[in-house]
């Protein structure tokens, strides 16, 4: 393992408290200056923005310019994507602008179905603290500058736990969950490449739903924030509801919208870029309230 650096300079569409904290994944911690810190794959990696150049170090395995191209999908247009939203109406135009900063991380799949069951009916912090104890039980230990960070378990690593081992971790009802999926996963029920193969986000939100402790909210933020990067879901919790209804539907009670009624919505309004559309929307408004 070696310690790297990597500058992007005069970026544009990335701010680090953007994309760390609009609820797509949980590894990531702040800094006292400002700056996070997060562990991905086998490698510690910590990012700070100083005036408007990205400043990525890292300690690890991989080749860190590499990695962080395709983590943080550098190669996508943000700029052209966020222009395509804010033509659409003011409302969304609204919510680009205040999350300008925002990409989507193409996460570890496997790391991000295990993330998104434990996320289930659970808070950040809780879900945060849950992760760590996993991947401290079960990870591998990398130590940097005189701190101790863990890697994600590997699915053989996480198999070894019992139903009782993962209640320990605080898992609470998700356990049975991540003991099925993990296993289902393990002895390829649900081959995880070949759900990189098929092009048809319907047979792979399809599959993902036959696992243990996936409903279709959890399986559609799996398809937006992994690897898969389908773009044309639309996860749907409470503050998707509410911004939905407040902003388009106005029922006077949000709790009967239907979901439907809102996918129906979403793919009229953003197309293929809902998935988009959806996490601007969520972060404007979770941000806001």
């Amino acid at each position: 393992m070696q310690e790297q650096k990597y500058i992007i300079e005069d970026v544009d569409s990335f701010e680090p408290k953007h994309i760390f904290e609009c609820g797509q994944c949980f590894r990531w911690n702040e800094n006292e200056n400002g700056s996070y810190i997060g562990v991905v794959g086998s490698n510690v990696i910590n990012v700070e923005k100083v005036d408007n150049n990205i400043l990525f170090s890292s300690f690890g395995a991989d080749n860190l310019e590499k990695l962080a191209i395709n983590y943080f999908d550098l190669n996508r247009d943000y700029k052209e994507i966020k222009r395509r939203l804010s033509s659409i109406d003011e409302y969304l135009a609204n919510s680009v602008k205040y999350g300008s900063g925002i990409r989507i991380l193409n996460q570890d799949l496997w790391e991000t179905i295990i993330s998104f069951i434990i996320s289930a009916n659970n808070n950040i912090p809780r879900i945060k603290g849950i992760i760590e104890r996993m991947s401290k039980k079960y990870g591998n230990k990398i130590e940097w500058k005189g701190k101790e960070y863990y890697t994600f378990p590997t699915v053989e690593s996480l198999s070894k736990a019992t139903v009782e081992d993962l209640r320990n971790l605080g898992l609470g009802f998700r356990d049975v969950r991540i003991y099925e999926t993990t296993r289902n996963i393990l002895n390829k029920e649900v081959d995880l490449e070949e759900l990189h193969k098929e092009k048809d986000t319907k047979k792979v939100r399809d599959t993902l739903l036959t696992l243990s402790g996936v409903g279709p909210k959890v399986a559609d933020c799996i398809l937006l924030f992994s690897t898969l990067k389908r773009f044309d879901v639309f996860p749907i919790d409470v503050w998707v509801r509410r911004v939905m209804n407040d902003l388009y539907i106005k029922n006077e009670d949000e709790t009967k919208v239907n979901k439907k009624e809102i996918e129906k919505l979403a793919k009229e309004k953003y197309g293929n870029l809902e998935g988009l559309a959806q996490q601007y929307l969520f972060y404007w408004k979770r941000d806001t309230a």
